[in-house]
């Protein structure tokens, strides 16, 4: 199986997602999220922060467009684009304010997936911690998920959570050596589950959760820690009922075999309770 991402170096840079209002929601996260805020030119609005971006663009309530990914270098995204292009994915060149040399391709769900390099001297707003870390998707389908990103992009399998019936609930993938990157949850729904900022240690997160006490924004889940990455967590919800995750300390991978986990509450939280999404 070909690891192209992992090899790539791939991180995920930003995510464009869709709202009636774009301009309350971006004004939300540069509060919440210790963002600045422009307009760009194409009426899209971009936050960002130290290793920070979010696009957002006028269209329906928890609407999701796409996710980005940065390249280490040139040579890795050439690499990842013969791949795409090697599996019928039909890259596209896609223009981008945030990456250069971007292509486009779809997943099964229709979800958007952009690779590109980053652009310099987006990042000068100094702020808390908190670097955009990992995208997870709902869908009807962890296995068409799973085959896409791992078998097409060269995304390596982390870990699985397995039902009852001996069914994949939920699949952890990794673009580089963080535990995931990316991960979908068998869901009800198709599109974004949760997008995720990485703390660092667990005194950020207290800096994270003080903050949001500040602004009068209730966690709606944790503080806790997953099985899967063994990651701390705090959970909150922008005005769209998007769900928004601060984690730390998640599991740095070398070299292991795939994990299986079993479907309860205890994988989702070691310490209480869980929201099971199947």
């Amino acid at each position: 199986m070909s690891a192209a991402a992992v090899r790539a170096g791939a991180f995920l840079h930003h995510l464009q997602l869709q709202s009636p209002d774009p301009e309350k929601l971006a004004a939300f996260y540069g509060d919440a999220m210790n963002m600045s805020v422009e307009k760009l030119g194409d009426g899209r609005w971009h936050c960002f922060g130290p290793q920070r971006h979010m696009l957002f663009t006028k269209g329906q309530t928890r609407g999701f467009d796409f996710s980005a990914f940065g390249c280490r270098d040139a040579q890795g995204l050439a690499e990842l684009r013969e791949r795409a292009r090697s599996e019928g994915l039909s890259p596209a060149d896609m223009p981008s304010p945030l990456l250069t040399d971007a292509f486009s391709v779809r997943d099964p769900d229709g979800n958007g997936v952009v690779f590109g390099l980053a652009r310099e001297n987006l990042d000068e707003m100094q702020g808390v911690r908190g670097p955009l870390q990992h995208v997870t998707l709902a869908t009807f389908d962890v296995g068409a998920i799973e085959s896409f990103y791992a078998g097409k992009l060269g995304f390596l399998v982390s870990d699985r959570v397995v039902n009852d019936t001996g069914g994949i609930a939920t699949c952890f993938m990794r673009s580089n050596h963080e535990h995931h990157t990316l991960a979908c949850f068998l869901s009800s729904r198709k599109g974004l589950d949760h997008h995720s900022y990485e703390a660092g240690e667990w005194d950020t997160i207290r800096d994270w959760a003080d903050r949001f006490a500040a602004r009068d924004i209730r966690l709606m889940w944790g503080p806790g820690r997953h099985g899967p990455g063994n990651n701390l967590f705090i959970f909150i919800e922008d005005p769209d009922g998007n769900w928004i995750e601060v984690s730390a300390e998640l599991e740095v991978i070398r070299d292991r075999p795939v994990k299986h986990w079993p479907h309860g509450e205890r994988t989702l939280n070691l310490w209480g309770n869980a929201i099971l999404r199947s």
